[in-house]
């Protein structure tokens, strides 16, 4: 295989596994759709568009196996096969084994493995099921003509009163010099006779004058006519060729076909989005018959095509419009299109790490900038400083991707798990739009995964439990996610029975996490679900309950610098947050000084900066009526000596909450490089990462969630001395 092959063949698979993602996305949102047809339409068009493009890499098993799921698709497209649970769940388990296939090809089993092959072969029998069940009896309706009911047409169908009425209707009206002109309106019917059988001719006479009017060179007579053939509608247009100048011709396609040209119109590709040009590639319009058309519009150019071909009878408006709707989507998708390229993420790690680079050289090129004192020199850095700025933000943005992708993979989760577990649960997403470093979205799949099947196995209640606590039976489960202060806050909340406190207290102080009679916070008691093998499920399941997973969820949130914190209350349901930064390369920090050492500070987590006062001996002060606990960087990180001015609070803010920072020195903002700590410092406290200065000097960036939360602890004021601080603040 060249390597242009191989390139096509990488491209159908990630088309392939998108495909499927929509494919999935239709059949988990069908039964709740307003239009379930055009939910439909897209399944069974990404089940066909997947058979087509694995035709053409000769993936014989994947096209053998998609077949019969495209067929299944067409009777339910049809109307003739109800969508209902049962078959939704096992067009899903097609998906993935579809799913499974394409990843067989992606590993160089270009013909699939027997082991694959024979999984598929209960789903196809399954699938054979509907096919080769009983047919209903569909009524037949009486066939009528194919535009009377828009009053646009006075052509009417021969026999379409009889049960055999699906035929093409011919109707021709003949201009009077037609026989001057040597030609014979009757060779014409006698050649359709070559192509196919005329069940039904009548001659219209309408024209025809009084007898001492008539003109023997003058054709007055106009014909209807059935006929039975295979051909096409060009290939019957052709037959009156040489009279179409003298002729007024109308071809009606048979009612099976309008349904034939509406579904080759939906499955149309490419970058074809003219109306007439869509009609005339699905059949049910001939070249001439637009041309006609497009002259008739330019004598009337503010009338659509569309009306025009109805009102000459080229084309039946259902077909019409199936083509409008088409050809929306098609502008739709190509303007999407043009507007985006696929870029290898590779690429754009590098690209980011060219860029953290040039922010580290800029610095130490404003640096020697201010030190040589050149004005011109400084201004010209100053300038290049804030270019620089531009880059990195819209570097930054080409990682920001949108975490509804991420959200939706849980449709599916809720779907399979709630039958598994017997429960009837919905899933409910918002904040679908809310957009995160790709880097974060990789990584937080996992922990949310976890959390969204704990909240189902051990927070939502059965159905009968519900019903008795005077709960809807349907529990839900929602997914949000919001921007707030710099971060992105995703929340996993469920209407289930909530935590119970006094049971996890006990099991805490059973296994020697807690002290008996220490107080603790509610807060404090169920962030306790999250210590290693800490577990009160009652029976284990296949789910959870062995006491592995929560630790490793917090575990692995932590590793991305965020947070993750929880509220319940009993009977009402449970609400896991998770914060984590928006990205992980590049911040806008704030640096400060102690003594000798530089760090810095995201400075979105900054609230202001303020001198530093405060009772001796006392970590808390006055910040205008309000009580802010403060934490001393010096002693924190045992920096010898003593400020050599007067010191600062750098006052932080977390997740509503606010603690100070005593710090020597404000040095200013700073555009700040994360580059990660090594594995030896990974048990540092207060500590996220590192940057590199202009001057090459290393500055710590510290974490801001740690300090707030030590210094909230390390205050611990007695109730009396809030009590009195308040009573000044009031005088």
């Amino acid at each position: 295989m060249d390597l242009d092959l191989d390139d096509a063949l990488e491209t159908f698979i990630i088309e392939c596994r998108e495909l499927l993602e929509d494919m999935e996305s239709a059949l988990l949102g069908v039964a709740g759709a307003d239009d379930k047809s055009e939910m439909v339409n897209a399944i069974f068009r990404a089940a066909h568009t997947i058979k087509g493009s694995s035709g053409l890499f000769s993936l014989n098993h994947v096209v053998a196996f998609t077949h019969v799921v495209e067929s299944v698709l067409d009777k339910v497209r049809a109307g003739k096969l109800a969508l209902a649970d049962q078959l939704v769940v096992l067009l899903l388990a097609c998906n993935d084994h579809i799913g499974d296939l394409v990843d067989g090809v992606a590993a160089g089993e270009h013909k699939g493995t027997p082991e694959l092959l024979s999984q598929g072969e209960p789903l196809v029998q399954q699938l054979r099921t509907y096919l080769d069940a009983p047919k209903k009896e569909a009524a037949r309706a009486t066939v009528i003509s194919a535009i009377d009911q828009n009053d646009t047409e006075q052509v009417q169908r021969i026999h379409a009163n009889t049960a055999n009425a699906d035929h093409w209707h011919i109707s021709m009206r003949f201009g009077p010099d037609v026989l001057r002109n040597g030609m014979d309106p009757l060779s014409f019917i006698r050649y359709l006779g070559t192509m196919g059988k005329i069940t039904g001719i009548e001659t219209i006479a309408d024209a025809l004058p009084a007898a001492e009017q008539m003109d023997p060179e003058l054709c007055y007579l106009g014909f209807e006519m059935a006929f039975q053939t295979k051909a096409d509608k060009a290939s019957i247009e052709k037959v009156f060729e040489f009279v179409r100048d003298d002729c007024r011709l109308v071809i009606l396609p048979p009612h099976s076909l309008i349904s034939e040209y509406i579904s080759f119109i939906s499955l149309q590709q490419g970058e074809m989005s003219r109306l007439g040009d869509m009609l005339v590639r699905c059949g049910t319009l001939t070249s001439q018959e637009l041309d006609i058309a497009l002259n008739a519009q330019a004598d009337t150019p503010n009338k659509p095509i569309g009306t025009i071909l109805v009102e000459q009878g080229s084309v039946q408006p259902e077909v019409v419009e199936a083509a409008l709707t088409k050809q929306k989507q098609v502008k739709e998708i190509g303007a999407a299109e043009s507007r985006s390229i696929r870029v290898d993420a590779d690429k754009l790690d590098q690209l980011i790490n060219l860029v953290g680079e040039l922010i580290i050289a800029g610095a130490s090129v404003n640096m020697i900038a201010h030190r040589s004192r050149v004005i011109e020199l400084t201004e010209s850095t100053s300038k290049l400083a804030t270019l620089v700025e531009e880059v990195r933000d819209s570097a930054l943005q080409l990682r920001m991707v949108r975490i509804g992708a991420t959200f939706s993979r849980f449709q599916r989760v809720v779907h399979d798990v709630s039958r598994e577990l017997g429960k009837n649960i919905c899933l409910v997403i918002d904040g679908e739009e809310t957009e995160l470093d790709k880097t974060v979205v990789e990584k937080i799949g996992d922990p949310l995964m976890h959390l969204v099947r704990n909240s189902m196995d051990h927070g939502i209640e059965s159905a009968q439990v519900r019903a008795a606590r005077g709960k809807p039976e349907q529990g839900t489960l929602k997914l949000n996610a919001y921007h707030d202060s710099g971060a992105i806050v995703i929340t996993v909340q469920d209407d289930g029975g909530g935590l119970k406190k006094d049971k996890i207290l006990a099991k805490a102080i059973e296994r020697g996490l807690v002290e008996p009679g220490h107080h603790m916070s509610d807060s404090e008691i169920y962030a306790l679900i999250f210590e290693p093998g800490f577990s009160t499920a009652e029976k284990i399941t296949n789910l959870s309950g062995r006491g592995v997973g929560l630790d490793v969820v917090k575990r692995n949130i932590t590793a991305l610098r965020g947070t993750v914190g929880i509220s319940s209350e009993e009977g009402v349901g449970t609400t896991v947050t998770v914060r984590l930064p928006l990205t992980l390369a590049i911040i806008d920090g704030f640096l400060v000084g102690v003594d000798k050492s530089v760090y810095a500070i995201p400075l979105d987590m900054i609230e202001e900066c303020v001198a530093y006062s405060a009772e001796p001996e006392h970590d808390y002060t006055n910040l205008r009526g309000e009580v802010l606990p403060f934490i001393r960087i010096r002693e924190l990180f045992s920096v010898p000596g003593k400020a050599a001015k007067g010191e600062n609070i750098v006052v932080l803010k977390h997740a509503g909450q606010k603690a100070g920072l005593v710090v020597d020195t404000l040095l200013g903002e700073f555009q700040t490089v994360i580059k990660p700590l090594g594995q030896m410092f990974a048990q540092s406290k207060c500590i996220s990462g590192s940057t590199i200065l202009g001057s090459g000097d290393v500055a710590l960036i510290l974490d801001v969630p740690q300090l707030v939360r030590q210094a909230m602890a390390k205050a611990e004021l007695p109730y009396a001395a809030r009590a009195a601080l308040a009573s000044a603040v009031g005088h």
